[in-house]
């Protein structure tokens, strides 16, 4: 019963930003239960590094990298080129490649916007629409083929002080996923985000890197810490499995309750 809800053999997966943070979290759960996964980032020798690394546990599926870049049309089609070299299936796409840029409120430069919406949103609109072809063909009414992709807290509840361009570009990702669910549906192609807090992680290192700011980061979530591998793991291989097969349009929180947190104190006399 469990292989046949949460299994994934013979599924394929891509991961974009696949070499770190959450994109390598997901990577190592996708192989865990069973599923061939391609992972791609800008820096071939760290993708292939992670690769080599996740291989090297054991697990029951496997990891290969190639260098990719979701920043530019011309790398979105080299990343699909390379994929249809590879395999004739595509069952599991998750768009986790992404950019932040922070600064304070009366700095903020105007070319971050097109750097961080143009990746964080335009790369993960078009990798989604040139892949969809061969999502499409892979899958059944059954067993349909998945998109998930990567949001963020910061979209959900204002709280990214000087990032600005991220966390509108995380609420666009929020809501393009609802619009695309909507388009692919009859295609047998779920669309659903995820949409984690703080995991350690390069473009969190800044705060989970140190023990000091770690600690901090921990006591303010409700939760009491930040995500872990698990995490990520277990929430990718639930949606890509028989187990998510009927869920379609979500934006699932993976954040401790963050995106519930509210001011307790407010009408508190005591």
């Amino acid at each position: 019963m469990l292989n046949q809800l949460f299994g994934l053999d013979g599924k394929v997966a891509l991961v974009t930003g696949g070499a770190t943070g959450i994109g390598r979290m997901a990577a190592t759960g996708l192989a865990g239960a069973g599923a061939r996964v391609m992972i791609c980032s800008r820096k071939l020798e760290m993708c292939e590094k992670t690769a080599e690394e996740i291989n090297g546990m054991g697990l029951p599926g496997s990891v290969e990298a190639f260098r990719g870049d979701v920043g530019s049309d011309e790398g979105i089609d080299a990343i699909v080129d390379d994929v249809r070299a590879r395999t004739d299936n595509l069952h599991i796409l998750m768009n986790n490649a992404g950019a932040t840029w922070g600064t304070p409120y009366p700095d903020y430069p105007y070319k971050s916007w097109e750097k961080v919406m143009g990746l964080n949103t335009q790369g993960l609109f078009h990798m989604t629409q040139r892949l969809t072809p061969i999502l499409a063909a892979s899958a059944t009414d059954e067993d349909p083929a998945r998109v998930i992709n990567v949001g963020s807290v910061m979209g959900q509840a204002p709280m990214g002080l000087g990032t600005y361009a991220y966390s509108a570009s995380k609420a666009a990702v929020h809501h393009l996923s609802k619009i695309l669910a909507t388009e692919l549906a009859d295609q047998r192609i779920t669309v659903n985000a995820i949409a984690p807090g703080p995991f350690p992680s390069n473009m969190t290192a800044f705060a989970t890197g140190k023990e000091e700011t770690r600690a901090k980061i921990d006591a303010a979530n409700p939760l009491g810490r930040v995500g872990r591998a698990d995490d990520i793991a277990g929430l990718l291989v639930f949606l890509s499995a028989r187990s998510g097969a009927y869920i379609t349009g979500a934006v699932i929180p993976t954040d401790g309750g963050l995106h519930v947190e509210t001011i307790k104190t407010l009408f508190h006399t005591e």
